[in-house]
C-alpha cells in the first residue's frame, strides 16, 4: 500500500456543487472540487496529486505541513489540536484507512487536506500513476 496527497481550497459554497463531486459525473474529472467519497480522489487525474508516499512517517509529515499552511486563516483555530489529527492519521493510514481533513476559513474559504490510501478498500479506482517501488514523493 502506498499513499497519495491531495488538496483543495476554494469558496465553500463551491462545495454545494454536488455532482461535479460524484464520479459518475461528465464533469467528475476536470472538475477541481474535492470528491464526495474520499477514495473517489484517486479518480481525478494524477495531476490533481500533491505528493505520493511509500512511509507512514513521510505522509504524516505532509499532512502536517499541509495543516500549518492554512493555520493563520482557520476560521476557529485549533478545534482539534494537530497533535491529536497527526496521532489519528499515524493510527488510521496503515490500516488503510484514508484521512481527510475539512476545515473552514476566513472569508467562507474551505479547506480540504487528504491521504488517499492507494489501493482504496473503499472505491476501486486504479492507481493513477504508475510507480516503481521505494518512489518517496512526486
Amino acid at each position: 500500500m502506498h499513499w497519495h496527497a491531495y488538496q483543495w481550497t476554494g469558496a465553500g459554497a463551491d462545495r454545494d456543487n454536488e455532482a461535479e463531486r460524484r464520479p459518475d459525473s461528465p464533469d467528475f474529472r476536470a472538475s477541481a472540487l474535492p470528491p464526495m467519497r474520499t477514495g473517489d480522489w484517486l479518480a481525478k487525474p494524477a495531476s490533481r496529486i500533491a505528493a505520493s508516499f511509500d512511509d507512514v512517517e513521510a505522509a504524516v509529515d505532509w499532512l502536517a505541513a499541509a495543516y500549518g499552511d492554512i493555520g493563520d486563516a482557520l476560521l476557529v483555530p485549533d478545534r482539534i489540536p494537530l497533535e491529536d489529527r497527526l496521532a489519528g492519521a499515524r493510527d488510521l493510514l496503515p490500516r488503510g484507512v484514508d484521512v481527510q481533513w475539512g476545515e473552514w476559513l476566513q472569508g467562507g474559504r474551505f479547506a480540504t487536506i487528504g491521504m488517499i490510501c492507494c489501493p482504496n478498500r473503499h472505491a476501486a479506482h486504479p492507481c493513477p500513476i504508475r510507480r516503481s517501488a521505494g518512489v518517496a514523493a512526486l
